[in-house]
C-alpha cells in the first residue's frame, strides 16, 4: 500500500502509528511470526477484546483461522467469531463496521453475535493485487461504539500491509523450498552420473552403443553395462517409477543389488528374483518400483534374457532381414514377492542386433500428439542394420528427432544397442 492509497481520514498521529505498525509487521520473514505481528498490531490499535486473522486457502476455497488472540495476548479458541460478517466481507471485498451488533437489524438472529454477546465488530479484507489473502476480524463485548471511523480506516490500511507481509512470507518460503529442491536435485544428478558407466567394457564379438537423455533434471531411467565373473557381458535397462532424488537413490540401490548378485555368480533368473526380494521392503514403504530388463551375453553369440516387467527389446535377425520384439514377461521389481520371471535363451548370429530401450523413446510424440511407436523403431533399425552399433543408435536418434519435429520429450529417453559381429 502506497501513501497515496492511505484513507484520507487518517490523522498525522494515525499515520505515524501506521508506519510504526508497518515496521513491526515487516520485521520478520518467518510466516507464522508475520501473522502474529499483524494481529498484534490490529489488537493494539483497536483495543479489541478478541482478534482473528484468517487466511484464504485457495485449494479448499475457504478461510482458515491461523491466529486467534485475546486482549492479554493469549491464544484463544478459533471459533466464536461472526461468520455472517466474515462471509459478507469475503463476498464484497469491503470492510464492515457495526458498533452495536446486538441491535443491528442486518445481523438479527446471528448465532455467534447472540451467544458471545458481541457489541462492536470490525472486519476488513486483506488484499494483494485484487486477490483475497484473508481477513482481519476484531470484536468486543465490553460496550457499544468501541470502534470509530478512524479505526476502520487504520485497520484497513494495516490489513493491506499485513496482506503484503503474508504474501512476502509466502514467497520467501517458496524461494527457500526452491533452493532446497535445487540442492536436492544437484545431489541426485551427481548420484546419477556416478551410476552410468563411465567407460564401456569391451567384449570380443560385440558392439555396444548406449544413449541416455533426461526429460527432467533427474531422470527415472538408467542403464548399466559391465563384465561378469565368467567373462560374460551383463546389460541392464531399467525405469524407476518416480523421478528426482528418490528415484536416483532407488536406482542406486537397484544397480548395486544387480551387480552384487552377478558377481556372486548367480543365474540371470536368480539375479532378478533376489534383487526383487531385497527391494520389496523399501519399495513398499516409499511406493516405488522399477521395471528392468537384464541380459547376459557370452562369447559365440549365446545370450540369456530376463524381463522384469519392462518394454521387450527389439531383435533384428540378419538372415531374415527382419526386426521383431521379444515376448512380454515378468512383473516390475518391488511389487510382489516371488516374482514370476523366466529366462529366454537366444543364439545370435553375426549381424544380429538387439535394441533395449525405455518407453520414453517409443512414446515420444510429434506436434500432433502421435507417438513414435515400435513399428518406426523396427523400420529404422532394418534400414540401417548393416551399420555399426553406434551408427544404428545414431540413426534411431536422428529418426526420433526428425519425427518429433522439435516437440520436447515428456519422458526420459534411454537406449542400448548391442550388435553381435561374430
Amino acid at each position: 500500500m502506497t501513501p497515496e492509497n492511505f484513507p484520507e481520514e487518517l490523522t498525522e498521529s494515525h499515520l505515524r502509528t501506521l508506519y510504526q505498525i508497518a515496521q513491526w509487521i515487516n520485521s520478520s520473514l518467518e510466516f507464522n511470526q508475520s501473522l502474529n505481528n499483524a494481529i498484534d498490531a490490529v489488537m493494539q490499535v483497536t483495543r479489541a477484546e478478541r482478534g482473528f486473522l484468517m487466511v484464504h486457502d485457495e485449494s479448499a476455497n475457504r478461510l482458515r483461522v491461523l491466529v486467534a488472540r485475546g486482549i492479554d495476548g493469549a491464544t484463544i479458541e478459533r471459533e466464536g467469531f461472526s461468520t455472517t460478517i466474515v462471509n459478507q466481507v469475503v463476498q464484497t471485498r469491503k470492510p464492515i463496521l457495526t458498533n452495536n451488533a446486538q441491535f443491528d437489524q442486518e445481523y438479527t438472529g446471528a448465532k455467534s453475535i447472540i451467544m458471545h454477546k458481541l457489541r462492536a465488530i470490525l472486519c476488513t479484507p486483506m488484499m494483494v493485487s485484487n486477490r483475497l489473502i484473508g481477513v482481519v476480524y476484531v470484536d468486543t463485548a465490553m460496550k457499544a461504539g468501541m470502534f470509530g471511523p478512524n479505526d476502520m480506516s487504520l485497520v484497513s490500511a494495516v490489513s493491506g500491509l499485513a496482506a503484503q507481509a503474508i504474501e512476502n512470507a509466502r514467497l520467501y518460503l517458496v524461494a527457500l523450498e526452491k533452493g532446497r529442491l535445487e540442492r536436492e536435485l544437484q545431489m541426485a544428478r551427481e548420484i546419477q552420473r556416478g551410476l552410468l558407466p563411465q567407460q564401456l567394457p569391451a567384449m570380443s564379438g560385440y558392439e555396444v552403443a548406449p544413449w541416455w537423455e533426461a526429460a527432467r533434471e533427474v531422470a527415472g531411467d538408467f542403464y548399466d553395462v559391465f563384465l561378469g565373473k565368467e567373462g560374460t557381458l551383463s546389460t541392464v535397462m531399467a525405469d524407476v517409477s518416480d523421478k528426482g532424488a528418490p528415484a536416483a537413490m532407488f536406482m542406486a540401490v537397484t544397480r548395486t543389488l544387480i551387480r552384487s548378485h552377478v558377481y556372486a555368480d548367480e543365474s540371470p533368473v536368480q539375479v532378478v528374483t533376489r534383487t526383487n526380494d531385497l527391494l520389496l521392503p523399501d519399495a513398499e514403504q516409499n511406493g516405488m518400483f522399477v521395471t528392468l530388463y537384464y541380459s547376459e551375453f557370452q562369447e559365440g553369440g549365446r545370450s540369456i534374457h530376463v524381463n522384469g516387467g519392462h518394454n521387450p527389446p527389439l531383435i533384428y535377425r540378419r538372415l531374415e532381414q527382419k526386426a521383431s520384439f521379444m515376448p512380454i514377461g515378468g512383473r516390475a521389481l518391488g511389487w510382489f514377492p516371488n516374482n514370476p520371471v523366466g529366462a529366454i535363451e537366444l543364439q545370435l548370429d553375426a549381424g544380429d542386433i538387439m535394441v533395449f530401450y525405455t518407453d520414453g523413446l517409443t512414446e515420444a510424440e510429434n506436434p500432433s500428439g502421435v507417438p513414435y511407436g515400435e513399428h518406426r523403431l523396427a523400420e529404422i533399425v532394418e534400414q540401417n542394420a548393416d551399420m555399426s552399433g553406434e551408427q544404428v543408435r545414431d540413426a534411431v536418434l536422428h529418426d526420433v528427432a526428425e519425427f518429433c519435429a522439435g516437440n520436447p520429450p515428456f519422458d526420459d529417453m534411454t537406449m542400448l544397442v548391442v550388435k553381435y559381429v561374430g
